[in-house]
């Protein structure tokens, strides 16, 4: 199997990310009620423990902590590109800037998700933050 490069509106990962983007709350109906979502960092000492989820409900919790926290100005994205594995499953590269509440800084950060749908919704997301660093 080969991932398959497909366009950020023909995944419920991209339809997401955009509605997150724009602050647009009707994102949740495009999650599972049972979602499990996590968000890992490399190389970053911020306690991101409670940058997970395994309800609707609780996921509706960490976006509204990520608002405040980490993404007070919202965020843009420079770069989105999807690869659909196989059997709803995609992996996203998001490549973002954004006010880094934490750091109090402008920042840009390249990110890895893999995430699955099924249903139209997702129901499965694990992002990986790979970097973050300041904008010059």
């Amino acid at each position: 199997m080969h991932p398959t490069p497909v366009t950020t509106e023909e995944t419920v990962i991209g339809r997401v990310l955009t509605k997150f983007m724009a602050g647009d709350l009707s994102l949740f109906e495009l999650i599972a009620t049972d979602i499990d979502f996590r968000i890992d960092h490399f190389g970053d000492d911020v306690d991101t423990r409670w940058q997970q989820a395994d309800t609707r409900d609780a996921l509706m919790s960490v976006v509204g902590r990520l608002g405040e926290e980490v993404f007070p100005k919202g965020t843009e994205a420079l770069s989105i590109d999807s690869f659909a594995l196989g059997g709803g499953w995609h992996l996203t590269r998001f490549h973002q800037r954004f006010f880094y509440g934490v750091r109090q800084k402008d920042v840009t950060s390249l990110t890895y998700i893999v995430s699955h749908e099924a249903n139209g919704v997702l129901d499965y997301f694990r992002e990986n933050v790979t970097d973050i660093m300041d904008v010059q």
